[in-house]
């Protein structure tokens, strides 16, 4: 007779063994396709896994890489990655990165050819300026033009000649800085050559941004930009840096300021401190937008410095003109009439007597046209300059007898060329 915790042992052996046996015939008893779609559940899983996308955070997110980082370097944020769960729509995130990183290489190009001279105890810059400016006669550089050029060499064109040759036609005396790093070079001189021979003073240097922004909120704005702690945004940077840099250059030695889509008609020797208006409210009788096309200051003029230190302080590089053009009416509104701001807003006849929106018509060969032969006429008598809106009349052709065709026979120098 078996002991009872024998027994007891014996039965939950026998307990154990059958419920094993009821279990492998459940299992056999189950379909094989079942088998099949678990196995393809794993694989599928498995593959998830393996083939799963660790997409990186877009470069805008995160503030820019600085300068000496650019050129390519494993440790630069643009290639630290941050692990993000896959998204249902891969296709669209990764024309998305795509996208952003397009972005990025343009900044990268924007920032590489903006880069300055290496700094040095004593500016380049400051001591070649010095010496154009002193070689001159005693009557001459009293009339100083700054222009900016940050695009590359190769997009210097007709347009841009003509604004230099119309500039001269009405200052012949007057002293042309070209601040740009494309045409500071053997090929930029080859272009400059016919205005250096038949004697105008014309220099194009490249930017020394150190020595340029020294002193002023654009120092510590361009500083924070290198060190990679602003935004470039969706802006191109070289058109952000030309809009500081025009009221740096100004601050620093005085003169007039001309953008190169700018066709000079008369002299600005009785203008001082003067900015031009864009559009005029004919309701109010004031203006309601100014432009930085044209910019007529004193050195060391207290509104630009307010300029400067606005651009500084609301920088946004995703709104197109929020540093430019809006950004002059901003500070404007709030300085006009404060004591010690002493400037002059001329209507938008002196400098842009037809917007961009109208500016095709001034290409047009409808000479006998009411509107046309007012707005000649308006030019004729009332103008200082026409502002031709590159962004917009680029690709147009002059046409014979068009009012840009009568303006070109009247302020060109090298007229049979």
């Amino acid at each position: 007779m078996l002991h009872p915790m024998e027994q007891n042992s014996k039965l939950s052996f026998f307990s154990f063994f059958h419920l094993k046996r009821s279990m492998l015939s459940l299992l056999f008893s189950i379909p094989t396709s079942f088998f099949a779609f678990l196995l393809l559940l794993l694989l599928s899983y498995n593959a998830f896994t393996v083939f799963s996308l660790n997409l990186p955070k877009s470069p805008l997110l995160r503030s820019p890489p600085t300068l000496f980082n650019l050129s390519s370097s494993a440790n630069s944020p643009l290639f630290k990655n941050s692990h993000l769960p896959l998204i249902p729509n891969t296709t669209q995130s990764l024309s998305l990165s795509i996208q952003r990183a397009r972005r990025v290489k343009k900044h990268k190009r924007g920032l590489r050819s903006v880069r300055s001279e290496p700094r040095s105890p004593v500016s380049l810059f400051h001591s070649r300026l010095r010496a154009f400016f002193n070689t001159s006669s005693s009557s001459s550089c009293r009339v100083r033009f700054f222009v900016t050029w940050i695009s590359p060499l190769k997009a210097f064109g007709e347009r841009e000649m003509f604004s230099i040759e119309s500039l001269f036609k009405s200052h012949p005396e007057a002293c042309l800085v070209i601040v740009s790093k494309s045409l500071d070079s053997h090929t930029g001189t080859r272009i400059l050559k016919p205005f250096l021979s038949n004697g105008f003073r014309v220099m194009a240097i490249a930017p020394d941004f150190g020595y340029i922004f020294k002193d002023t909120h654009a120092e510590l704005w361009f500083n924070r930009l290198m060190e990679g702690n602003v935004n470039p945004g969706e802006v191109s940077l070289g058109q952000n840096l030309s809009n500081l840099l025009r009221l740096a250059l100004l601050y620093k030695f005085g003169g007039t300021y001309i953008d190169l889509d700018v066709i000079v008609l008369k002299s600005f020797s009785k203008l001082r401190n003067t900015i031009g208006a864009q559009n005029f409210d004919v309701r109010t009788g004031k203006w309601s937008r100014l432009n930085n096309a044209v910019l007529i200051f004193d050195k060391k003029h207290p509104l630009l410095f307010k300029f400067i230190e606005e651009f500084a302080l609301t920088f946004d590089g995703n709104k197109w003109g929020h540093n430019g053009p809006y950004l002059i009416s901003r500070v404007v509104s709030r300085m006009n009439g404060r004591p010690g701001f002493n400037f002059t807003v001329l209507p938008p006849s002196a400098f842009y007597p037809v917007d961009w929106r109208g500016i095709r018509g001034l290409f047009r060969d409808e000479i006998r046209t009411k509107w046309l032969v007012n707005k000649m006429e308006q030019i004729r008598k009332e103008s200082f300059a026409v502002h031709l809106w590159n962004r917009h009349s680029r690709k147009l052709n002059v046409v014979k007898g068009s009012i840009v065709d009568s303006i070109i026979s009247s302020c060109c120098i090298f007229c049979n060329t």
